[in-house]
């Protein structure tokens, strides 16, 4: 499939967690609202990443890594007395991530009392996900930035981690969602936090976008692609095999890819494609935002067989 990947700019405010994955081998700046804010300005978007770090040397060091991407700092706030985020991450037979998230950390505190002109001129979309918000403040700057951007679409990110999220968290947050991702595992587990019979995932799409006025959902299934629905129009889509290096940060840049097709207004099946290249892509590489571009997404070889 041949893609005209257009640049039609969006100005996007993305708020949550920074902090660093932490593996045996090294540490690489990530957390999955930074990682979206990586990537959906790699795909030419207007990107506000609203954040913290502490006041310590991972600190500093963040914020040289955000300088060396390109994204903005401006809203990335300084926590004294809070240690920068950071995440212990071990991969499983199949290059799957494990996460050790430790709590308290600096972006549990943001504030948006630093944030002066973040929604002047008014965002076309907010990003979030579940892990900052699990935290009494993040939710009140989450309500304030939708309260200060009221024609913003949401895009919610689940993203669910152990220990990280309940039955009533997850409910408010895709209430207030205008379009969720997740993959086919938290599917299962928000249809059992639903009260939800297990059914197909174009069923819980279908019905989860009724019942919460969502205009798009997709659900992710690693190398085997996703399965996605934009408006009535349902598609699943075959992933792209490749060698995986980590796939930590893949879903991140799935996302951006995702939320920048459905900006230019395409079909199911070619968003579904994109975002599957772009994420492929991703964890052919080591670290949750390596460098990548559209052109190497667009020339991986042809997608590998749904199972």
């Amino acid at each position: 499939m041949t893609l005209c990947v257009k640049k039609m700019a969006m100005k996007i405010i993305s708020v949550g967690e920074i902090l660093w994955d932490v593996f045996d081998h090294g540490e690489y700046l990530g957390g999955a609202p930074f990682n979206f804010a990586v990537h959906a300005q790699r795909l030419g978007h207007d990107v506000s990443f609203v954040s913290a770090v502490g006041n310590d040397e991972r600190g500093r060091r963040a914020l040289a890594r955000i300088a060396e991407l390109g994204l903005s700092p401006r809203f990335v706030q300084c926590i004294d007395g809070q240690p920068t985020g950071i995440a212990s991450v071990s991969l499983d037979a199949l290059g799957q991530p494990q996460f050790v998230i430790h709590r308290p950390a600096a972006y549990d505190f943001v504030s948006l009392d630093e944030c002066a002109g973040i929604s002047s001129p008014e965002a076309d979309w907010i990003y979030f996900g579940t892990l900052h918000q699990q935290g009494a403040k993040a939710r009140v700057v989450l309500d304030a930035l939708i309260e200060a951007n009221p024609r913003a679409h949401r895009f919610y990110d689940v993203n669910l981690r152990p220990s990280s999220y309940d039955a009533p968290l997850v409910r408010d947050l895709l209430k207030r969602a205008s379009v969720v991702k997740l993959n086919h595992e938290e599917a299962v587990s928000v249809a059992a936090l639903l009260g939800q019979k297990t059914g197909s995932i174009e069923e819980f799409c279908r019905d989860n976008a009724k019942a919460f006025g969502w205009k798009a959902v997709v659900v992710t299934h690693g190398a085997e692609g996703c399965a996605l629905l934009i408006s009535k129009d349902y598609a699943e889509v075959p992933g792209y095999s490749i060698q995986v290096a980590d796939t930590v940060g893949a879903g991140d840049g799935f996302a951006a890819a995702f939320l920048h097709g459905l900006s230019q207004g395409w079909p199911a099946v070619e968003i579904g494609d994109f975002a599957n290249r772009v994420a492929a892509l991703i964890a052919s590489r080591a670290g949750g935002a390596p460098a990548w571009s559209v052109d190497e997404a667009l020339a991986l070889s042809a997608p590998s067989s749904r199972s």
